[in-house]
């Protein structure tokens, strides 16, 4: 029995100390009081300061408001447990009576009628030993009358005593089995503490799945996500854009102070700029000014844009097609199997394809300047363009791929327009300012006839029984 009580006693000091609210206190102070409550709090006032414009701002103030119902669901469990767990098992442990059958019965009144039994059994013990005494006085004494009745009076108290002694123990038992005869109704408190936390718990979980979508459209809505390392289909989506952002920023600056520079994307650029330009493009701004004096890092950060993709531009799916059609020993067949390939493309991968390639033809119409021809820039760009999927670093896979890379890309650059007869407005977002063309520019680009895979081979490639197209051209 008292290791009944002191298990119940420890059990609810235990409890109340994982109750985050203030037992006793009304409801309202109650919740104020909460952690959650005082979170939510924060992170409201944070949303409020930070606006609209920011998604942090965003998600706070959503977040402070699935905090608050929360602690409200959270406030309503600490009530019900206080009620229907705590308040019995304090009740059980301490000197407040239980209600049994036709009497009240609990713990502490049964450890005190256990105190009372003993005092009683040591009252009964000594009426007993004074009234043998008395006996055998009888025996040796003179005065038999006078002992005789003396020991009546004492064999009296001793009955009274031993009376009142089993009248007590019978009490005792009787509350005793009333007690364990109720055992399974103790219990039940906590079968109730399980059940109010799991139905806490559902409650919390509705709470949060009813936020979750609405937090997550947010962050998805949200156009403003780094696009390095992100696949084109996703950035391009939520971007609302046709061609990937650090394509176009850094092609519009190149065109506008790299088309002379020698050795644009085989030099290295220094660590620092690189990496500031690739932040900066993260964040989907179009202040780049700065970077324009510095063509190597802008080449770089383009490289880097490719090479960080998740699928190569020119795609995983279509790598056997591309290494087949490189293998093709004749160069009008091989470069008819490349463009096979190339059309097989998806769409997003081959607009921004086309639009890569389109700069690339024209950088390299500065070849005798910048020393950067179709052959060069296949050999440093290409491996950043096209790889295998298969296990290793990209350095590996690269190198395991370069020297087939270099025959798909080159020929696609020396006949770029060939490949993509469609003129290419490299300003397509309208945020760059376009380089003004020079005075002797000439628009070399044809039409072709894009209604048939059979296609006419590019004027470079075809004999002097051809010359009518050249000068049909």
């Amino acid at each position: 029995m008292e290791m009944v009580r002191v298990v119940s006693h420890n059990t609810h000091k235990r409890m109340v100390t994982c109750l985050q609210g203030h037992i006793g206190t009304d409801a309202e102070k109650r919740h104020k009081k909460l952690p959650l409550t005082a979170l939510s709090q924060a992170m409201v006032d944070g949303g409020s300061q930070l606006g609209e414009e920011s998604l942090i701002g965003k998600m706070m103030e959503v977040c402070g408001e699935a905090e608050n119902r929360l602690a409200s669901e959270l406030l309503q469990h600490e009530v019900q447990i206080e009620k229907d767990v705590l308040d019995p098992l304090n009740q059980l442990a301490e000197s407040i009576c239980i209600q049994c059958v036709f009497r009240k019965v609990d713990i502490p009144n049964i450890l005190k009628q256990r105190k009372q039994l003993a005092r009683l059994v040591l009252d009964y013990d000594s009426a007993r030993a004074r009234w043998l005494q008395a006996t055998k006085s009888i025996i040796s004494g003179t005065n038999t009358q006078a002992l005789t009745a003396k020991a009546d009076l004492l064999k009296e108290e001793m009955d009274e005593a031993m009376n009142k002694m089993e009248l007590c123990k019978d009490q005792l038992a009787a509350d005793m089995y009333n007690f364990f005869s109720k055992e399974g109704d103790y219990a039940r408190y906590y079968v109730m503490l399980l059940e109010a936390q799991a139905d806490y718990h559902r409650k919390s979980l509705t709470v949060l799945e009813s936020v979750l979508p609405t937090i997550q459209a947010q962050q998805d809505s949200w156009t403003e996500k780094p696009a390095f390392g992100t696949g084109l289909e996703e950035h391009l989506k939520r971007s609302s854009r046709e061609i990937a952002l650090p394509l176009e920023a850094c092609i519009m600056m190149l065109l506008e102070t790299g088309m002379k520079e020698e050795g644009l994307f085989r030099i290295a650029a220094g660590t620092s700029k690189l990496k500031k330009l690739k932040a900066a493009l993260d964040c989907s701004t179009s202040q780049l000014e700065e970077f324009y004096s510095d063509p190597h890092a802008v080449a770089g950060a383009l490289k880097s844009y490719l090479r960080e993709l998740p699928e190569p531009l020119m795609s995983f799916q279509l790598y056997d097609e591309w290494i087949q059609a490189s293998s093709i020993p004749e160069p009008d067949k091989r470069l008819q199997a490349l463009w096979v390939v190339c059309d097989q493309l998806p769409k997003n991968n081959k607009a921004n394809l086309r639009y890569l390639v389109k700069f690339l033809s024209k950088l390299a119409q500065d070849s005798e300047v910048n020393k950067m021809t179709p052959s060069n820039i296949a050999i440093v760009l290409g491996p950043n363009l096209l790889w295998a999927k298969t296990e290793g670093t990209l350095a590996e896979m690269a190198a395991a791929t370069s020297v087939h890379v270099v025959t798909i890309i080159e020929p696609i650059i020396q006949h770029a327009d060939w490949f993509f007869p469609e003129d290419v407005e490299f300003n397509v977002s309208g945020m760059f300012a376009m380089p003004t063309p020079p005075s002797n520019h000439i628009n070399h680009s044809m039409e072709y006839d894009c209604s048939t895979i059979e296609r006419k081979r590019p004027g470079s490639m075809v004999g002097p029984e051809n010359d009518t197209l050249r000068k049909d051209r």
